[in-house]
C-alpha cells in the first residue's frame, strides 16, 4: 500500500510503500476512498502542542515514520475470520477513537478517553487514512452513512463527532438564551449544524476570519461577531442580555479563551475543544463569584457517533463546505490549514 507519511516533524509528508495489511481475528481491511484533513493532523505533524509559556507537550512517543488521517471513509476489501457483520464492497466510515478494550475507561464505554489508546492515525504504530489501506481492529468501528456523500461523511468521524460531543456538553439552553460557536473552521461549521439541530435555534458564530464568518452566515448563525474588533465581547454581552448561555470554543486559545470568559453570562458554561495552545489564565475567585463552568471536550464516544450518524442520514443535518484533494497533496494540505486558508474542510482521495 502507499501513504503520505511524517518523516521528520514539520518536515513535508513523503510517499511510502509498505506491504497491504492481512487482517487477522476480528480486524477489517478498509480500501481508503475519503479521508479529511484535520488541524490535529497539523499538531502531530509538528510534534507538539504549545502549553504557553514556552512549554510544549511533545509526541515524542510517536514512531516515524506515522501515517496521520483519522476522518476515513472506504470499502471493505478483506476481514479476519473472527469479524461479524461485515461483507467485501461495503462502504463504511470508520471510528477512529479506540480505546484498550478493557481499563474502565473503555468498560464504561469513553474509549476516546483511554489513557492506552489504539487511536487510528493518531497513537504510535497505528496508521491512518492518508494511505490507499487501512486496518481497523474491529467491525463495531465502521458505520453507516447512509446517502450522504461518501466526502462529507469522512468528516463525521471528527469535525463532526467533536462538534456533536461538545454542544451536547454545552447543555440545553431556555427560549432566548444564546450559544456561540467560537471559531468557524470545519468543527466549528459543524457546530453551528448541530447546534440548530439539537437545540431547534441556530447559534451566535465568532471569529476573527470575516471570510469565514461569511460562511457561518450561510450556515444560518443568528449574528456574527468578529473578535478580532474592539469591544466584541462587550457588544455581545449586551445584545444577549447578560452574555451567552454557553460559549463552545472550537480555537483553544488563550485569545480566544479570553472571549469566551468575557462573553459567558454569569452560570455560564465554557467548553473548551479546540487545541491551538496556550495557557489559560483567570482570577480564582471569580470562578465561584461567576458561577462559572468550564469543562474540556475531546472528540466523542462509539454511542455518540452512532446517536450522531442516526442524525446525519435522516438529513437532519445540513452539509458543511466540503473540497476534495489528491492524496499527493495533503503536506501542501497542512500548510494551508494551518496558516488558515481554508474554510469548511479538505478531504484527501488516494
Amino acid at each position: 500500500m502507499l501513504s503520505q507519511a511524517i518523516v521528520a516533524f514539520g518536515s513535508p509528508l513523503q510517499s511510502i510503500e509498505a506491504p497491504t495489511p492481512v487482517p487477522q481475528g476480528s480486524e477489517v481491511l478498509i480500501k481508503v476512498t475519503h479521508c479529511g484533513v484535520c488541524h490535529s493532523d497539523v499538531h502531530l505533524h509538528d510534534g507538539f502542542v504549545d502549553l504557553g509559556a514556552g512549554k510544549r507537550l511533545e509526541f515524542s512517543s510517536l514512531r516515524l515514520p506515522h501515517t496521520l488521517g483519522h476522518e476515513i471513509e472506504g470499502e471493505i476489501v478483506a476481514y479476519g475470520p473472527a469479524a461479524r457483520g461485515v461483507r467485501v464492497g461495503e462502504r463504511r466510515v470508520v471510528y477512529p477513537w479506540v480505546g484498550c478494550g478493557s481499563c474502565a475507561v473503555c468498560l464504561r464505554g469513553e474509549e476516546n478517553l483511554c489513557s492506552n489508546p489504539r487511536q487510528i492515525g493518531c497513537s504510535p504504530g497505528i496508521g491512518g487514512g492518508y494511505a490507499t489501506h487501512v486496518l481497523v481492529p474491529h467491525p463495531r468501528y465502521l458505520l453507516d452513512y447512509g446517502a450522504v456523500s461518501p466526502a462529507l461523511a469522512a468528516t463525521y468521524m471528527c469535525s463532526g463527532l467533536t462538534a456533536y460531543s461538545a454542544m451536547r456538553k454545552a447543555g440545553r439552553p431556555e427560549p432566548g438564551e444564546q450559544i456561540v460557536v467560537l471559531g468557524c473552521g470545519g468543527v466549528g461549521m459543524m457546530g453551528i449544524e448541530f447546534a440548530k439541530s439539537l437545540f431547534g435555534a441556530a447559534p451566535i458564530a465568532a471569529d476573527i476570519d470575516d471570510d469565514r464568518l461569511d460562511a457561518a452566515k450561510d450556515a444560518g448563525a443568528a449574528a456574527l461577531y468578529n473578535t478580532g474588533a474592539p469591544h466584541a465581547a462587550k457588544r455581545l454581552v449586551a445584545d444577549t442580555g447578560g452574555g451567552a448561555f454557553a460559549v463552545v470554543d472550537f480555537v483553544g486559545s488563550e485569545q480566544s479563551f479570553d472571549f469566551a470568559s468575557r462573553s459567558v453570562r454569569r452560570g455560564g458554561r465554557i467548553v473548551l475543544v479546540g487545541l491551538f495552545g496556550g495557557a489559560m489564565t483567570m482570577p480564582l475567585p471569580m470562578f465561584p463569584l461567576r458561577a462559572l463552568t468550564v469543562t474540556g471536550s475531546f472528540v466523542g464516544t462509539l454511542a455518540d457517533a452512532e446517536e450522531m450518524m442516526a442524525l446525519v442520514r435522516a438529513r437532519q443535518i445540513e452539509p458543511i463546505p466540503v473540497a476534495t484533494r489528491p492524496l499527493v497533496l495533503a503536506s501542501r494540505t497542512l500548510d494551508d490549514l494551518r496558516q488558515g486558508k481554508i474554510i469548511g474542510r479538505v478531504v484527501l482521495r488516494p
